[in-house]
């Protein structure tokens, strides 16, 4: 038999989740039911349950979704049920029909797909469908909740009459109307309404000239309200009539509720297995929201959950677009327990939570956020010492608390328990309460429970190297900057960075020295040691992570090198198609060409005829035997290659005649101003003078053995004088 302790429940925060899950619901049972998950008290009853959570979360990603499970309750109409004598309103009869409706289509939903929902088909079948009970109510009760003038001949007649007898009232009534208005003893509104009658809206001063029930008046008592007599008669018969209706009514509802009762269990399975659908498709909606899984449950003992993330953790973080980080823990026969240590704020207590609280939901039915590959098996206890420590109520100081805790684990703890401690040991003297935590954790591990501890005591780590089946484990911290990478590590003792964290808040370092000298020799170098490590640790993991992004990266170019190598081979081969096509076709026009030319000099048809017709054998005799179709291909391959090679040409030439248009658009530059002893050239010429003086747009240029007088636009600067 399993038991998780109500308090192991709170530490881990598992009315938070029950919380999260209740707001799924669609139901307000639902919800309640929710709230109030435990964990399953057997193996069986755990994995049919969480068998149902899965089903249902596949049913959410596949196309034969599971129909809506939504109903009204029906908790009061049961009850009313159980009391003789009493009877259901309409309302409650279509409830009742609503709810048997939703039940039949769900039952004969999962019976059709039963390959796709085993667990789901054989949890409904023990629900009988039957379409008795929605026959009989919707026989009596029409769509909008009114009793059906066929429920019985009695209410059929009574209602006959009733609408006559309303007929008499309108035409009695139109009748004194027109009488009393062509006298002249109606007001303006001529008629109102009081207690759901008509009456006549009658001048008070002739109030007594009409005849009749007076029913009331104006508040200004203007006007006086009063029924004709002709009508009173009727009215009071339609009265009659409809007390008798009333009670045909009740006696009508009286036989159907009669016919009800006797399906009060099938009422209440129907309620109960709406409800616990409900739940299902909660625990379903919750697990997808994280995308949580159902992991191997195994019977060998063995914990290995991999990527495990907290649920809560994750949730919040999601909608804050935050980064959770997951942990792997493994725990087996031969590894039972595991010492994690560390500075604070590495992710210690959540690494400790998440396995608890993952297993309390695994154990209550629910999928947990894992990788698919993970493994459980389920335990018969999970006790825990998490969070505050001390007691205000009970008046106990934390070291007590922490004893009297000890002592419910001594009692509970054996080979099918999981034991959760955090900072196990504190509370007390570090030497002796570290003694005392020693003897614990040797109990503990005698009995062969499994646990996950978190401490800074270092004989707790040294006892965890010493045993074979217990493990020290480490929360990762950077090297360089002491921050927290939120990853667990196996196998090592982890520092708890006391002096390096001081150092790194700017405590000075002769304090920090002086500390050092006040605690022994050996436990500094073991510290220090471990620190090392740990720091070593950090260092291959973020080379092995280096190492394999590099690998990642280098096969990913391989890939496209080879694609690239594979697509310029392709090309090649078709280029050097083209090329010894063309290369023949070459030969032959040079043949062709020698032969006209030996023709045009000895004019010899025979011989030029014999010629060609011997080019003509020979070129064939090299051509391989193909089919029409083939020959086709093959012209259309070629065509097909001179094509690209043209498009390839023409889209260079293009570019080529843009750039050229391109340049000969660009503005020209801004012309420069011309001075005296500036050396110049003619713009079609080679020889350089210099500018001896300017006048009218006309410059006079000294060549040395000549002068020359030339226009300004003429010349190109070649030199600026220098001033």
């Amino acid at each position: 038999m399993i038991h998780i302790h109500e308090k192991t429940r709170q530490d881990l925060e598992f009315s938070t989740v029950l919380q999260q899950v209740s707001a799924l619901c669609i139901t307000p049972l639902g919800q309640q039911a929710a709230l109030e998950i435990s964990p399953l008290k057997t193996h069986d009853q755990v994995v049919k349950s969480l068998s149902y959570t899965n089903e249902y979360l596949a049913s959410l990603y596949n196309d034969n979704r599971i129909p809506n499970h939504g109903f009204d309750a029906i908790t009061k109409e049961l009850k009313l049920l159980k009391i003789e004598n009493t009877f259901l309103e309409t309302p409650s009869l279509k409830k009742l029909v609503s709810m048997s409706i939703t039940v039949n289509a769900l039952v004969v939903f999962l019976k059709k797909f039963k390959e796709y929902y085993i667990n789901l088909n054989e949890y409904a079948s023990h629900i009988e469908v039957t379409k008795v009970l929605i026959e009989e109510i919707d026989s009596i009760v029409d769509r909008f909740g009114d009793i059906k003038d066929s429920a019985s001949p009695l209410l059929q007649e009574l209602r006959q009459s009733i609408n006559k007898v309303k007929g008499k009232i309108n035409s009695s009534f139109g009748a004194a109307l027109n009488t009393y208005h062509q006298l002249d003893y109606l007001d303006d509104i001529r008629e109102s309404v009081v207690d759901n009658k008509r009456v006549l809206a009658v001048k008070a001063m002739y109030r007594r000239k009409v005849k009749g029930a007076i029913m009331g008046g104006s508040k200004t008592g203007s006007i006086v309200y009063i029924e004709p007599e002709t009508t009173l008669q009727h009215t009071r018969e339609l009265n009659n009539l409809e007390y008798e209706e009333h009670e045909e009514v009740i006696r009508i509802l009286k036989d159907v509720t009669n016919f009800i009762r006797p399906f009060i269990p099938l009422l209440e399975d129907y309620q109960s297995f709406l409800i616990n659908i409900d739940v299902i498709s909660a625990k379903a909606k919750y697990a997808k929201s994280m995308n949580a899984v159902l992991p191997e449950i195994n019977t060998n003992r063995e914990l290995n959950l991999r990527d495990a993330y907290h649920p809560l953790l994750y949730l919040s973080n999601t909608q804050k677009n935050q980064k959770t980080y997951p942990q792997s823990i493994k725990l087996t026969q031969e590894n039972r327990i595991i010492v994690i240590s560390g500075p604070n704020a590495g992710g210690k207590s959540i690494t400790l939570k998440t396995v608890g609280l993952l297993q309390v939901m695994l154990q209550s039915g629910f999928l947990i956020p894992v990788h698919e590959r993970s493994s459980v098996f389920l335990f018969k206890r999970i006790i825990t010492d998490i969070g505050d420590n001390q007691s205000i109520e009970n008046h106990l100081s934390t070291y007590s608390y922490r004893l009297k805790q000890m002592n419910y684990f001594l009692k509970k703890c054996h080979k099918d328990t999981l034991f959760l401690i955090d900072e196990f040991g504190t509370g007390s003297d570090p030497e002796l309460g570290g003694a005392l935590a020693e003897t614990f954790l040797e109990e503990f591990y005698h009995r062969e429970a499994f646990g996950i501890i978190t401490t800074h005591y270092a004989n707790l780590k040294m006892l965890a190297n010493e045993l074979p089946f217990m493990q020290n484990a480490n929360m990762m911290f950077d090297e360089k900057t002491l921050e927290p990478v939120y990853k667990l590590a196996l196998g090592q003792a982890g520092s708890s960075f006391t002096f390096e964290v001081a150092q790194k808040n700017g405590i000075p370092y002769s304090l920090i020295n002086r500390a050092k000298k006040k605690i022994e020799k050996g436990k500094v170098r073991f510290d220090r040691t471990i620190a090392k490590l740990q720091k070593e640790r950090s260092k291959l993991e973020k080379t092995e992570q280096s190492l394999k992004e590099n690998e990642r990266k280098k096969q990913t170019e391989a890939e496209k090198l080879e694609e690239i190598n594979l697509k310029v081979q392709k090309k090649l081969e078709s280029y050097q198609e083209l090329y010894d096509t063309n290369q023949r076709l070459i030969y032959l026009g040079q043949k062709v060409n020698d032969l006209s030319e030996k023709y045009f000099n000895n004019k010899q048809k025979k011989a030029l005829l014999s010629e060609l017709f011997k080019l003509v054998q020979i070129e064939n005799s090299k051509r391989k035997k193909i089919s029409v179709k083939k020959q086709k291909a093959e012209k259309a391959k070629v065509e097909k290659i001179k094509e690209e090679a043209e498009k390839k040409v023409a889209v260079i030439r293009e570019k080529k005649k843009a750039e050229k248009a391109k340049e000969k658009n660009k503005p020209a530059p801004p012309k420069p101003v011309l001075k005296i002893g500036d050396r110049v050239r003619m713009q079609d010429g080679r020889a350089v003078g210099s500018i001896d003086s300017i006048e009218k747009n006309k410059a006079v240029v000294n060549y040395g053995m000549f002068t020359t007088n030339v226009s300004l636009e003429q010349l190109e600067l070649v030199e600026a004088v220098n001033k």
